[in-house]
């Protein structure tokens, strides 16, 4: 085949057993994405996804989807039909290639008893406790006292295990290896246990399970799987990996394990376990909670698909566990957003600003830019008259020194408007500022004043107060205040930020975002960028024509060193 440019070690390894004579020669790349489906893909999920989907693709292979299902305690047809979504959003796909390890139970015991027949397997009636006893140490070899059981012993008991015949914890069917292996998954590990739980698809049909260091050997061999790419926690049991394909007869080549580092990345949690718990606890709104990691969380949130892959081509592939700052997720989603998003304008803190030298009952029509950075997106019309809403903090009727927005006697732009004088303000009996009052330059539409005057203040934005909408902002923060909330020694939920979620309501958008197209569950939201404020999104869950509901997606500030 022709050379190829690897971007990584495991594009590498790949190439390597591509080339002339080696064991990959002539044959079409095969990987595998396996998700346990007992809950939500994460941020970290997209980065084995990526490179299971991405390696296949750069050497014009294939990738299959694989629901790891041999543990029915927590899995769900819920989280398939959720994981498939989140695939296909990020672009991948995996044709007519879906998988579920349950597929293979039958096979797999047939697998079972072959090892049994062949010496290498054996029935156990050592609890997990009493095993631990008998496991030895780095100094000491295991023990078992029924290491040494009659293979149709072994049969017989494995088939009663298999009818039913026996409480969970009883037996398990544990691999003849080597007790005294400095590896210890290779001191006789559990290949089946008892479990009496119902499964998502195969219903009451099993009561043994089989352990996945057994299963997903078994499983990728047989679908042709010619790389076997997982996490790094895996490292250690590459040898119980190559253990299994080796003495079972399963035709065909034998997969190639490699193994990258996990994704961590700071403010965050990674482990189901604990996502789940935020959840069951009530303390997000569910698997798609808008602070969550997962990847329906991102996308409710505004992130898009381009920009969680340009995540995890921006981190790369490594050998070395490490933890990526959250702002290079959040950069990534700018750089995406700043080429794509329309401006609008939107004022989330509003106070009335009244232009007293404006025809009262007139108003007129500006056209604007949608985007300065991408022409062939057009223009729109904004409203302006005498009665318009502006930001409280653009106004102080005291300034602060250097302050260059409104204030008495001093001038700005109206954001693609005209250039306003402060005169003063309305207050209430507490002394709270109701209404700004300023003087508009009539020759200053759209440009510099007729008369060459520089202007030194700032540009502000606005909303025309006869013609707009009005919205509910929700501002997004880091759902833990602590950037380690999962190191030792601490309980991830004392990590809680309680300000990770503010939401405003009151605010004002331009009338045109009354027609705003609503978002579609499993696709990008069409994102807007709100002058001065930030990246913005319609909420896919709670929005509704009527009624504007915007997450905020991301800060216009990048803190990314690039």
């Amino acid at each position: 085949m022709d050379e190829l440019n690897t971007r990584n070690f495991i594009e590498a390894f790949v190439q390597e057993d591509l080339s002339e004579g080696n064991r990959c020669y002539g044959m079409k790349v095969h990987t595998r994405f396996p998700p346990e489906p007992n809950g939500y893909l994460h941020i970290g999920h997209c980065k084995a996804l990526t490179i299971d989907f991405s390696t296949a693709e750069h050497f014009g292979g294939l990738c299959n989807l694989r629901f790891d299902d041999t543990n029915p305690a927590k899995e769900d047809n819920e989280y398939v039909e959720a994981i498939q979504q989140d695939i296909h959003w990020l672009g991948f796909d995996w044709g007519d290639r879906l998988y579920y390890g349950s597929d293979y139970f039958e096979k797999t015991y047939e697998y079972a008893i072959e090892l049994i027949k062949k010496g290498l397997a054996y029935v156990c009636e050592l609890t997990p406790e009493q095993f631990r006893e008998y496991r030895g140490d780095t100094t000491r070899p295991a023990v078992s006292p029924w290491r040494d059981r009659p293979v149709a012993e072994n049969l017989e008991l494995f088939e009663r295990m298999r009818n039913g015949e026996f409480e969970e914890g009883r037996y398990t069917l544990r691999a003849k290896i080597d007790l005294a292996s400095g590896n210890f998954n290779m001191r006789d590990p559990v290949l089946y246990r008892i479990r009496y739980i119902e499964h998502h698809r195969q219903g009451t049909k099993w009561c043994i399970y089989p352990m996945y260091d057994f299963a997903h050997p078994i499983q990728d061999a047989l679908e042709g799987i010619t790389h076997s790419l997982c996490s790094l926690e895996y490292e250690a049991h590459r040898p119980l990996y190559d253990w299994v394909v080796n003495n079972l007869s399963i035709p065909g080549i034998k997969p190639r394990q490699i193994e990258f580092a996990r994704l961590g990345i700071n403010y965050t949690v990674m482990s189901k376990r604990k996502l789940r718990k935020l959840v069951e606890d009530g303390l997000v709104s569910g698997w798609d909670d808008p602070r969550m990691p997962t990847l329906c969380g991102l996308r409710r949130r505004g992130y898009t698909a381009r920009s969680i892959r340009a995540f995890c081509e921006r981190i790369g592939v490594s050998k070395v566990d490490s933890t990526v700052d959250w702002a290079l997720l959040e950069s990534c989603l700018r750089d995406d957003l700043n080429e794509s998003a329309q401006r609008v304008m939107a004022v989330l803190h509003p106070v009335k600003l009244t232009v007293t030298n404006y025809p009262e009952g007139q108003s007129e029509t500006l056209t604007v830019e949608n985007n300065p950075l991408r022409p062939e997106d057009g223009t729109r019309e904004v409203s302006f008259s005498r009665h318009l809403w502006i930001e409280e903090e653009d106004f102080m009727e005291v300034p602060a020194p250097k302050y260059k927005r409104l204030h008495p006697g001093y001038e700005v732009r109206l954001k693609g408007a005209y250039l306003v004088t402060c005169t003063g303000c309305v207050k209430d009996e507490n002394g709270n500022v109701t209404e700004i009052l300023c003087e508009y330059d009539p020759q200053s539409r759209g440009g510099d004043p007729a008369d060459g005057r520089k202007v030194k203040g700032a540009t502000i934005h606005w909303v025309d107060a006869d013609n707009c909408a009005d919205a509910e902002v929700r501002m997004y923060d880091y759902l833990f205040a602590d950037p380690e909330p999962d190191g030792p020694d601490k309980n991830f939920l004392d990590c809680l930020n309680p300000d990770s979620l503010k939401v405003l309501t009151g605010c004002k958008v331009e009338a045109a975002l009354r027609d705003a197209p609503m978002p579609e569950n499993g696709k990008d939201s069409k994102g807007y960028q709100f002058m001065r404020q930030g990246y913005f999104v319609l909420d896919n869950r709670d929005a509704a024509p009527g009624h504007l509901v915007f997450n905020r997606a991301v800060a216009l500030k990048d803190s990314f060193r690039k």
